[in-house]
């Protein structure tokens, strides 16, 4: 048992079959974590990090439960800091604000139940206002893939806790879609509920009637599986309703917007395409696909902020704001205190609810049998983009979210065509709620088809060598050259043609280069299966931290191989091997 044994990608299914193979146990795994999250320290991920003795409690209880029936047992996630963890501080971003619960969330009672191990408190937007993850007085969560964008948010940390290997899921909070554009950010899946189907308790309202726990993870699956230990009538909980699961099935009609979408950022262009290409895809998937006029959900979303209904916020929100001025961020109070406008009277709540209830019918009517496929985010930003002009970015980022929750639609949000190196592009899925089990079934079926998979090549299959053909064949495209961390030794292995043998080893290792190749996930499979002994497909880990597929070579055949770590490559091999002939 190891420590070092730990996935980077923690995920349900390889979490357990450590557990089973016995190759770590829980507290390795959460030892693992801690490391992590000191490593990454500085990308403001926690409020309060993981720790082992606030952990210890959930680690022994583990010994009471049978991991046969316990479906969570052992796995670890993180939990935004305006939900409740018994005995740990709730912030909700605001140091003044702090109090320290005595009772778990009932999100997190249940969770706690199945076996799941609560590791720390994440960072967000103060008191989940806003969707770009800078709004903390505990500074911006960075990006997890490239740190001179935002995280999104609000709940920045929770996604980024997940994407950085600390936690197998974690727990955000949805109002107007603070858990999917942080999901879409860092290429994670983000799955939000109808309203109700999970518990509210323990958690800081936002928008009290509205607000929705919600999971992100690194799969459908894992998301669905949390969802199983926490959907379900609370009855001490007001807000809490009965929205069980039907028999999943693919929809009928897949929805598509009718006519153009905005996109905006520096990246606008290459989301657009992304976005076409995903379209593309979806058409070609032999599914019916119809057209659908989204001018009617824009306009519900404008009604959030824009609105009377903003007044909610303020109701659950303003006597702190007004007790303890200088506490709050000044971006965050004005769109609090907007809530307070003259003009938002009793009257123009009841027309903005009446004119809801509109959209809601008409919504509800072509939805009906369907799934609507929107953008996720329609671009993204740089922080300091973000911290120049605050108000603008933020409310771009909502542009395909604010409506869902007033529509009282599910949604879950999947990664999609990348837009670019280290920049995913996701879109999301939204279905009736009494349709939520074919949401999370098309999720999957769409995953399958438009996701890519980035692979580490260090030999033959490089640009100009003999199997790049292989490469394009299967429909790979370069994206850049990169080196690995120091932690490798590369062999020319004793075969006919010589091929690159790479090796982890424990001490002594060196950065070797490679190339990164984004492969359609249909591929991979093909791809994988071609690949002859010693050499196969593991976990690569590269000099700036990312975790990609690549090449890897069983320990035995470096014994007849010569060991060409020095010249930092096989490009670089082959080319001193050339010279010297």
């Amino acid at each position: 048992m190891s420590v070092n044994a730990v996935p980077v990608e923690l995920t349900f299914s390889s979490l357990r079959q450590g557990y089973l193979s016995k190759a770590f146990t829980p507290r390795e795994v959460i030892e693992a974590i801690i490391r992590r999250a000191e490593r990454d320290r500085e990308m403001n991920i926690w409020i309060l990090p993981p720790a082992l003795e606030r952990i210890e409690p959930y680690l022994d209880r583990l010994s009471q439960l049978d991991p046969v029936v316990s479906p969570l047992w052992g796995i670890p996630f993180a939990v935004k800091d305006n939900i409740a963890v018994a005995g740990w501080p709730v912030t909700a971003g605001c140091p003044a604000y702090a109090f320290t619960p005595e009772e778990h969330a009932g999100v997190v009672e249940r969770l706690a139940a199945a076996g799941a191990i609560p590791v720390g408190k994440t960072n967000l937007d103060q008191f989940a206002t806003g969707l770009v993850g800078t709004r903390s007085p505990y500074g911006g969560t960075h990006n997890s893939l490239r740190p001179e964008l935002i995280s999104g948010g609000s709940s920045s940390g929770s996604a980024v806790s997940v994407a950085r290997g600390q936690a197998a899921f974690s727990l955000g909070t949805d109002t107007a879609g603070s858990g999917r554009v942080p999901a879409a950010l860092n290429r994670l899946v983000g799955y939000k509920p109808a309203v109700g189907a999970w518990p509210l308790s323990g958690v800081v309202p936002a928008c009290r009637s509205i607000d929705c726990v919600n999971v992100f993870a690194h799969s459908v699956e894992d998301a669905a599986a949390a969802d199983s230990v926490l959907r379900g009538l609370a009855e001490d909980d007001p807000f809490s309703a009965g929205r069980p699961l039907g028999r999943p099935v693919l929809p009928k009609v897949w929805l598509l917007p009718k006519g153009p979408l905005q996109f905006f950022g520096p990246f606008a262009r290459e989301y657009e395409q992304a976005w076409e290409q995903t379209q593309v895809l979806i058409r070609q998937s032999g599914v019916a696909v119809e057209e659908m006029d989204v001018s009617l959900l824009q306009e519900a979303a404008a009604l959030l902020y824009e609105g009377p209904l903003v007044a909610e916020r303020w109701s659950d929100l303003g006597a702190f704001v007004k007790e303890h001025p200088g506490e709050v961020f000044p971006v965050t109070e004005t769109i609090l205190r907007s809530g307070a406008k003259a003009e938002f009277s009793a009257a123009a709540l009841f027309q903005a609810q009446h004119r809801l209830s509109e959209i809601k019918r008409i919504t509800a009517r072509a939805l009906r049998g369907a799934v609507l496929v929107l953008p996720t985010c329609g671009g993204t930003w740089t922080r300091e983009e973000v911290i120049s002009d605050p108000v603008r970015t933020n409310s771009l980022m909502g542009l395909y979210t604010n409506h869902c929750n007033l529509l009282d639609l599910s949604a879950v949000a999947v990664p999609a065509v990348e837009a670019g190196p280290q920049l995913p592009f996701g879109v999301t899925l939204f279905t009736l709620p009494e349709e939520e089990a074919n949401m999370t079934a098309a999720a999957s079926f769409l995953v399958s088809r438009t996701a890519s998979v980035t692979v580490a090549v260090c030999g033959l299959h490089m640009r100009g060598f003999a199997l790049e053909p292989q490469m394009t064949g299967l429909g790979a495209v370069f994206l850049e050259e990169a080196q690995t961390s120091p932690v490798y030794e590369l062999y020319k292995l004793a075969t006919v043609p010589p091929k690159p043998g790479l090796i982890r080893v424990q001490e002594g290792g060196a950065s070797i280069a490679v190339e990164l190749w984004r492969m359609p996930a249909a591929s991979f499979g093909l791809f994988t299966a071609a690949i002859p002994g010693p050499l196969g497909i593991g976990k690569i880990e590269l000099s700036d931290g990312r975790i990609v597929p690549g090449f890897i070579c069983e320990g035995y055949a470096a014994a007849g191989g010569v060991n060409i770590t020095a010249s930092g490559g096989w490009r670089n091999a082959m080319t001193e091997i050339g010279a010297s002939l």
